[in-house]
């Protein structure tokens, strides 16, 4: 049975659309009105309120705590301050991705580790012999998103802090009704935006509060429809959407490394010593990857003439979809793409792939599987450069 997050008791009054979904057992809201466009257009020109709680949560912690996450994941946390975060891959011994988050060192010999999929059997198998306390947190602590142009206004408003000084996946210890918080300046949105952590017990005057203040900045509750439009327009891939975790993979094909997933930059081969999976990295650095996930652009002119065939309107998804559409070079299979959108801010129906690396280069002229009139047609698309959406508010600093 689903359980509600701690926020459902707010949650569910607001759902008019009893649109819902499933989300690490948990029940979360796929949109709250009967569209979800007022609330990516929230996202994207005001602020939106995402309740992101399911997120596996893990605390780490003890003498060793930098030692065993600098043993599992790909980047290495020995210069990472107490207040700073950074995204993180982790891999099998093969140098297959297990799954990706944030780390975020909360004291000198204490973190946090947020993940899409279980790993705690996977931290504890690699802290045998460690100094090491490994503590699952995720149902005890609540998590909110403030995303949006104007975020830093609400969250300033509703812990009555200046966060001007804070950079991009710095944190900082405030208070909201009350209540103690840790404000992370991260997200999912590739927006300007903020999470915020707090005990689960917290999580309803916490909630009431940002509610409260964020009225005038034009604050809505916005659901996993809207945020999956926001996060492909930021090229964010997504868990058993556009890659698989080696954990879950049932063939070797379905397996992807951090470099076939576009994450290359996380994996940290210049530092020194043993870390899950670098022996096969350092292969594939050497050799080369066969993948690549890339930005697809489909052409507008291309769809017009499609379905003009058929004496109708170019039809563009309303929403972000997630499945698999083959993409050619010529009559040659040169990938799939993953999720896609028409994205209402740029005008463009964008595309995340994953082409063979021979056909990702930018400039790229391709075709991708579209449905016309329940037949099957070839739409011109091209490599185009990630993140589609890449505003300058995101990382600065005021």
């Amino acid at each position: 049975m689903l359980r509600g997050t701690p926020f459902h008791a707010r949650i569910e009054p607001l759902c008019v659309s009893h649109d819902w979904r499933r989300w690490a057992g948990y029940r979360v809201a796929s949109k709250y009105e009967l569209t979800p466009e007022w609330e990516y257009h929230a996202i994207r020109n005001s602020a939106a309120l995402i309740d992101v709680s399911p997120l596996y949560k893990y605390e780490i912690s003890g003498r060793d705590a930098e030692k065993l996450l600098n043993r599992v994941l790909c980047r290495s946390v020995a210069r990472l301050r107490p207040g700073r975060a950074v995204y993180a891959t982790w891999c099998d011994e093969h140098g297959k991705t297990l799954d990706d988050g944030v780390v975020a060192r909360l004291r000198p010999d204490r973190f946090r580790l947020t993940a899409a999929d279980p790993n705690l059997r996977w931290l504890e198998h690699n802290a045998r012999r460690l100094d090491v306390i490994i503590a699952d947190v995720s149902q005890q602590q609540a998590a909110l998103a403030v995303q949006g142009p104007l975020s830093r206004q609400v969250v300033e408003a509703a812990a009555e802090v200046d966060l001007g000084p804070l950079r991009y996946f710095g944190l900082t210890e405030a208070a909201i009704a009350g209540n103690p918080v840790t404000i992370s300046r991260t997200g999912y949105t590739g927006d300007l935006g903020y999470e915020i952590w707090m005990m689960a017990d917290a999580a309803l005057p916490v909630w009431d509060r940002l509610m409260a203040v964020g009225e005038v900045y034009q604050l809505r509750p916005a659901g996993m429809l809207a945020l999956d439009m926001a996060r492909i327009e930021a090229g964010l891939i997504l868990i058993e959407v556009d890659y698989t975790s080696a954990r879950a993979a049932i063939i070797p094909a379905q397996k992807s490394s951090p470099f076939e997933l576009g994450l290359g930059w996380t994996v940290d081969l210049d530092r020194p010593g043993y870390f899950v999976g670098r022996q096969a990295l350092e292969a594939e650095q050497r050799n080369g990857s066969p993948w690549t996930i890339a930005g697809l652009e489909i052409e507008w002119q291309s769809l017009e003439t499609l379905y003009g065939r058929v004496n109708l309107p170019p039809a563009v998804p309303h929403t972000a979809w997630r499945g698999s559409a083959p993409v050619y070079a010529g009559k040659r299979e040169a990938g799939y793409a993953t999720s896609g959108c028409f994205s209402p801010l740029l005008k463009r129906y964008v595309t995340l792939a994953t082409l063979q690396t021979p056909y990702a280069a930018p400039g790229t002229e391709l075709t991708m599987e579209v449905t016309v009139e329940h037949m099957r047609r070839q739409a011109v698309a091209r490599v185009v450069p990630t993140p589609f959406f890449d505003p300058e508010r995101k990382r600065s600093v005021a």
